[in-house]
């Protein structure tokens, strides 16, 4: 296992985080607590939850996890979000003071713990002015609630926003954005990522996999059946399985990274995780496994890095279309210029 800090703070993270939406729907308790003994065993200290993941399973799974397990709260960096409807009351959901003290204090207690690492607001909220949320999670990292504030599912504009209002207000800053990121879809590339370059916060990917599209499961033309996400319902998400088979992008990436993993003798799985977490400005990589199995092929990528050559191919292949401005080649080249010599 590899560490990083995270964004630019000073604590320190792995590489790879565990995510648990899966824990209380998709992976029993049994096998969540496998799942979790099984990454800290591999070294892995990052881990991932949220108050909506299962209606709060998760996190009362993750909080019964580490009462059974003394000593590993203090080798883990745990992080959760809010937003989301916890209820059906008015002020149920969103990003305002309301909600977020409500769902801050149900989330502790769910997890059996004093303060959370990471506090992330879990989505944009058109409703609630961004100063007042901002200002929850200064008063809550200052009420010792919290360590660090992060969001995720942001554009760019609403992230550039959050920063520099947190400058203006001499506020604790934004430390991490928590985004869809993988090799079919890179979109973040064109604004966010420069933002997280440019104000130092850090980038967790969630869906680093693609819904499993990116482990080779799936087959051009023959919708997929049986116990899997997209077997289960191929209309999934933004994984559904139509639209992607549809794009000759995503046989290219494939088959790119299926000879990658040949060529190395991993899994596609840690192909596609690996290219991730050397992409700029990337903290952890949140895995999703439904099994220990899945988890342990997952960890392979832990110590696996692609060379020039291998991160090339893959860059290329999942290049996703752009036009010429303002972030094809022409609008890049606008945006640089080099020093006079001589």
């Amino acid at each position: 296992m590899r560490y990083r800090t995270l964004g630019a703070t000073g604590t320190v993270v792995s590489t790879l985080c565990l995510g648990t939406m899966t824990f209380g729907s998709e992976t029993d308790e049994a096998g969540s607590f496998a799942q979790l003994d099984r990454f800290v065993e591999a070294g892995g200290t990052f881990i991932d939850t949220a108050d909506v993941y299962s209606a709060g399973i998760s996190e009362e799974i993750v909080g019964r996890w580490l009462r059974a397990r003394p000593g590993v709260r203090d080798r883990v960096v745990l992080a959760t979000k809010g937003r989301f409807p916890m209820g059906t009351g008015a002020n149920d959901a969103g990003l305002s003071r309301v909600h977020l003290t409500r769902a801050l204090d149900a989330s502790l207690r769910r997890l059996g713990v004093e303060a959370v690492d990471l506090y992330q607001a879990h989505a944009w909220d058109p409703l609630t002015p961004l100063p007042e949320t901002l200002r929850f999670f200064d008063d809550a990292i200052r009420a010792g609630k919290i360590r660090y504030a992060g969001v995720s599912n942001f554009t760019g504009w609403q992230l550039q926003k959050a920063a520099l209002l947190t400058q203006h207000l001499n506020l604790n800053p934004i430390v991490t954005l928590q985004p869809q990121y993988n090799l079919l879809a890179r979109e973040i590339e064109f604004e966010l990522v420069p933002v997280c370059e440019n104000e130092g916060i850090g980038i967790l990917p969630w869906s680093p996999l693609g819904g499993g599209w990116l482990t080779g499961k799936y087959r051009r033309d023959t919708p997929p059946t049986g116990a899997t996400r997209l077997g289960e319902n191929p209309e999934r998400g933004v994984e559904a399985y139509a639209g992607r088979n549809a794009e000759e992008r995503t046989w290219r990436v494939l088959d790119a990274v299926r000879r990658i993993a040949d060529d190395r003798g991993v899994s596609m799985s840690a192909v596609a995780l690996a290219w991730l977490a050397a992409r700029p400005a990337v903290t952890s990589v949140i895995l999703g496994a439904r099994t220990t199995e899945q988890l342990d092929d997952n960890l392979t990528a832990a110590d696996l890095l692609l060379d020039p050559e291998q991160m090339r191919l893959l860059d290329e292949a999942s290049a996703p279309p752009v036009g010429d401005y303002p972030y094809g080649l022409p609008g890049v080249q606008q945006r640089g210029r080099d020093l006079p010599t001589g």
